[in-house]
């Protein structure tokens, strides 16, 4: 290992170490599941919005999409980044005061699956006892993305092996996530959320220097057919291009739709000292967001050009789907390669690249970190002490929560051991799982008082199911069909809610009253 090398290798062990130490101090403020789970509800407006979009973004932003821009072209990257851009503004302005004010009226509901519960007065706890087991069942795999995408950048950077590499960086993120819960996570996605800022705008900036300049870049991804064009896209396998169409557009502009069910974000929402203070937080989070998806996908055209080595694409003519799925994998290792070419070749010092790579870490632990932390929750909050034991010690089910911390990343470090799964795919099917199994029913909740208990059910479970069947079965399918799932799944689970609710018994008075009263107070602080 070289001397540059061990230089970063250090910048990178210092932030594990600090993200450590804020886990150890955090730790010490947690009384209650609910100082565990939400902080005690008092994060300030920057945590609340910085925490929340960092750990939405994960390495997805620093690696997932720079590589679908660097393979393919700015159309499939760009419109996802529009739709997401879209999906957050809007989540923040119609969901959040709502949710925040809501889930206190619904008996202080400190976990999604709680609120859904106490919403509909479900007494024999099915609806919660479902949504945990969603959210098991989608945060498993999209946990192992993150642990992917660290196992990359320490393979790719120090040629270590990718599974010990991969699995070191688990046990940092489970040891913090553990000893501290929700505000060592929050205050960490803070740290974390910089970081990932600083790193973007550096590789950016010297990226382009890297790359001849803008020109060059421009000339380089217009050679390459359907590269820049936002209505057509770069195929990798013929070397041509293809149209893209409006069906395609809207199915990955519908990635937004995804927001309104991501539980680790809405427990952001939930857990701001006021909902007074989201208007703050909506303005930074939608600001960093914007610029954040913009350079993300300007990485990657930049990268086509400052590191053309990464991928032989005359190879890739007429390769089948190993091939090219070997590609794609490789694709999302630009940002760490143009870091890593920076290093080397003396523009930046070596431990200032090492803050950079970091910033890779900052996007796979801020995310990582949250996602155990809700699957965690909806074990211990509400299959343990919601089921099994009701009368458990505030302590007990803390401490069980830790342990299912542990099982869960064990499983997604099992998941993540194929050192060729691709992070975009991972987190696409993952993000679609929780937008149709959960988005429809959060809007219905907060907005349609008409909505049964039987209707939310069959909301959430055909939402889960149609995930599963249009990704397997018909999307495989090909042309009209082959649209993201999260847009088909999103609209089978609203019609189901609709039409169930309207076909079961009205909600009783206690449950319109509740709903009124959280309405009434959000439009008083509005």
């Amino acid at each position: 290992m070289s001397e540059k090398q061990i230089c970063m290798l250090i910048s990178m062990a210092v932030y594990m170490v600090v993200v450590l130490i804020i886990g150890i101090i955090c730790a010490k403020r947690n009384k209650t599941a609910d100082d565990f789970y939400l902080g005690g509800r008092k994060l300030n407006p920057l945590v609340a919005a910085m925490s929340a979009e960092a750990s939405d973004m994960s390495s997805w932003l620093l690696m997932g999409l720079p590589g679908l821009a660097f393979l393919s072209g700015v159309a499939d990257a760009g419109w996802t980044a529009i739709g997401l851009a879209v999906g957050t503004y809007l989540n923040w302005l119609i969901v959040a005061k709502r949710l925040r004010r809501y889930t206190v009226v619904a008996r202080n509901s400190i976990t999604l699956p709680d609120f859904f519960s106490n919403r509909f007065h479900d007494k024999h706890k099915i609806l919660m006892s479902v949504s945990a087991l969603m959210i098991l069942i989608f945060f498993v795999p999209y946990t192992a993305s993150g642990f992917a995408a660290c196992g990359k950048l320490f393979s790719s950077l120090f040629q270590l092996d990718y599974f010990w590499a991969m699995l070191l960086s688990a046990v940092v993120i489970v040891a913090y996530t553990t000893i501290g819960g929700f505000l060592a996570a929050s205050t960490t996605d803070l740290m974390q959320g910089i970081v990932m800022s600083i790193a973007l705008v550096i590789v950016l900036v010297f990226g382009i220097s890297t790359a001849g300049g803008v020109g060059a870049v421009m000339e380089n991804a217009q050679n390459m057919p359907g590269f820049l064009s936002m209505f057509d896209v770069h195929v990798p396998a013929t070397g041509g291009s293809e149209p893209y169409g409006f069906l395609k557009i809207v199915s990955m502009m519908a990635w937004g739709l995804g927001y309104f069910g991501m539980p680790h974000v809405l427990l952001r929402f939930m857990a701001i000292r006021s909902e007074h203070q989201l208007k703050t937080s909506r303005r930074i989070a939608s600001v960093w967001v914007v610029i954040s998806l913009f350079v993300s996908v300007m990485i990657g055209v930049i990268g086509a050009k400052a590191i053309p080595e990464l991928l032989d694409r005359s190879s890739l003519v007429g390769a089948g789907a190993d091939t090219l799925a070997a590609a794609t994998s490789q694709s999302e290792t630009i940002f760490i390669k143009i870091a890593d070419t920076l290093a080397n070749s003396g523009i930046l010092p070596a431990l200032l690249a090492g803050v950079i790579l970091a910033g890779i870490l900052a996007a796979t632990m801020s995310t990582a970190d949250s996602q155990l932390l809700a699957a965690s929750s909806s074990v211990a909050q509400n299959f343990f002490k919601g089921l099994i034991c009701k009368n458990a010690k505030e302590k007990t089910t803390m401490w069980v929560a830790r342990g299912t911390v542990i099982v869960i990343a064990i499983i997604a470090v099992m998941i993540a051991s194929d050192p060729n799964s691709s992070v975009f795919e991972i987190v696409s099917f993952a993000w679609a799982g929780f937008g149709a199994t959960f988005g429809p029913l959060v809007l219905f909740s907060l907005f349609w008082k008409r909505t049964t208990l039987q209707g939310a059910l069959a909301g959430m479970v055909s939402g889960g199911v149609m995930i599963f069947l249009w990704k397997f079965l018909i999307k495989p399918l090909g042309g009209v069909w082959g649209i993201y799932e999260l847009l088909p799944a999103f609209i089978v689970a609203s019609i189901l809610i609709l039409v169930v609710s309207l076909l079961t018994k009205a909600p009783s008075q206690e449950i319109v009253d509740e709903f009124e009263l959280a309405a009434d107070k959000t439009r008083a602080v509005e």
